[in-house]
């Protein structure tokens, strides 16, 4: 018997549940979609009913194969396969995205430069390219044996400390606050003739985990440290979180979804009494000052794939841009050097070191990069893992489809999509807890990834790395470190017997 959480109501009814979900002076600004107006009412009925969660996995569901719809990628799998333009997009719109694929790829290098418009990296920086953190456009993974971090931040935040800041965050004026000395990320990485912040040091402490059946599975939890610090001691409620970089097929897709099919599915109080109790997480559009959903990062602190790549660039790279001017990056005032160096500006250019048509074709080739098509959707064991997958409560907070919005750009307009996730914060425990308060996310919750691609990681990224800082090795493991409000269903797993596990991983794996 396959029970549908009661998460999985209408967007209808959704909107009649907000109250309990969101604070209403939220739901009435004009920047926060509280309902579906793109569709009339027949369209609203159909939706609904292809979205409902199946209960026969005798075969695969129609369309189920073409995980983003009409702009799935069938090319062949090798390791560019997260690298296809949607396959939906016109001549105009390939173009564009392929001039986007060269800026992503773009080295920039320290100012001053005879090479014209590429000048203005860091000063104090991680890397010198966003294709460099995800490489291949896929998932990044932590440093081993104390080598390079390159494709995984240290977020660095303190808690409010003023009750004006505590009002800068109830607000969503603010998600956090930097550390007084090294800012917001540490930047291991500097300019020539001037020192880095420091390097991330990693160590696993291991633990053996027993299921049933007796098979057992090592477990290794990571402790972070922070060598060779460049501008003196860290504050001291500073708190460190680790962050690899995730995955960037379908982002536009995901961007596309209706705000009140995400928090359809919201239950902060925890209602239906099932033990989840996603919360939407609210930020504010830094450039129009409207309150918007959270959809993006691992702490859901992004509402537009516009804002995630201006902050990269001039957080990550060290770029300045329009959406985020400030030539010198994350440098604070207590690192007077770095705020000495020259930048990359050209006023002929513009104010900023990657001037707008720069930025637009960046968020282009972000938007578009295309799910790959599913492998072995119909093959017995996949449809057997499917069930177990359904059965142990997973799509509780992993929810398996959406129609895109019919008013979204052509290419992400009115499509059925499998991205297995609900976009919502969720206490995951302990285990996994960074301690790091983002905005509405504890230090404890993190926002579901979604899961498609995911049977591809090493494929694309040549190595297998899962949750926020990659300490998982596999997806069994990735799975027992689930606590918080999935501790039931990761448990549920862990008792299934090992066919059923096995069956379960071949499901995720064909995603």
């Amino acid at each position: 018997m396959i029970r549908i959480p009661a998460s999985f109501r209408s967007s209808a009814c959704a909107v009649l549940a907000l109250a309990g979900t969101v604070p209403l002076a939220l739901a009435g600004d004009p920047g926060f979609r509280a309902q579906r107006t793109d569709l009339d009412a027949a369209q609203m009925k159909r939706v609904e009913e292809v979205t409902r969660p199946t209960t026969d996995f005798s075969r695969a569901e129609t369309y189920e194969a073409m995980e983003s719809g009409a702009a799935t990628s069938i090319a062949p799998v090798t390791d560019d396969a997260f690298s296809q333009p949607s396959a939906n997009l016109g001549l105009e719109g390939e173009q564009n995205f392929h001039l986007g694929n060269a800026l992503f790829r773009k080295l920039w290098i320290s100012a001053p430069s005879s090479t014209q418009a590429s000048d203005g990296l860091g000063p104090l920086y991680n890397a010198r390219s966003c294709q460099s953190c995800h490489l291949r456009d896929g998932r990044g993974h932590p440093p081993e044996n104390d080598t390079s971090a390159i494709s995984m931040v240290l977020r660095l935040a303190r808690p409010a400390a003023t009750p004006e800041e505590a009002e800068a965050i109830k607000t969503h004026v603010a998600l956090n606050f930097p550390d007084p000395v090294y800012g917001t990320q540490l930047q291991d990485v500097a300019v020539p003739g001037l020192a880095a912040e420091g390097n991330v040091s990693v160590r696993y402490k291991e633990e053996t985990v027993t299921l049933a059946g007796g098979e057992t599975v090592r477990l290794r939890k990571p402790d972070y440290t922070i060598k060779n610090l460049g501008y003196g001691p860290l504050g001291a409620d500073t708190t460190l979180s680790p962050r690899i970089a995730q995955p960037m097929i379908g982002l536009g897709l995901i961007e596309a979804i209706a705000d009140a099919d995400i928090l359809a599915h919201a239950d902060p109080d925890d209602r239906d009494g099932d033990g989840i109790r996603g919360r939407a997480a609210i930020v504010r559009d830094h450039l129009s000052g409207k309150v918007a959903l959270g959809r993006f990062g691992w702490k859901a602190q992004s509402a537009t794939i516009r804002d995630q790549a201006a902050t990269a660039l001039a957080t990550d790279i060290g770029i300045s841009n329009p959406d985020r001017p400030n030539a010198y990056g994350d440098c604070t005032d207590r690192e007077p050097a770095c705020l000495a160096m020259p930048t990359g500006v050209q006023k002929r250019l513009g104010d900023t070191e990657a001037p707008g048509p720069i930025l637009d074709l960046i968020t282009v080739y972000s938007q578009n990069l295309a799910v790959p098509a599913r492998r072995k959707a119909s093959f017995p064991e996949t449809l057997r893992g499917k069930r177990v997958f359904y059965e142990s409560g997973c799509i509780a907070c992993h929810t398996p489809k959406y129609v895109t919005r019919r008013d979204a750009a052509e290419a992400q307009s009115f499509q059925l999509i499998w991205p297995y996730s609900d976009f919502l914060l969720h206490d995951m425990g302990d285990g996994l807890a960074d301690g790091q308060a983002v905005g509405m996310a504890s230090g404890r919750d993190w926002r579901t990834p979604p899961l498609w691609g995911i049977g591809l990681t090493e494929t694309v990224s040549g190595r297998i790395s899962f949750l926020h800082d990659g300490r998982a090795r596999t997806l069994t493991e990735a799975i027992l470190w689930h606590g918080g409000e999935a501790e039931k269903t990761r448990n549920a797993f862990a008792s299934l017997p090992k066919d059923d596990r096995d069956a379960l991983i071949a499901f995720l794996e064909s995603l």
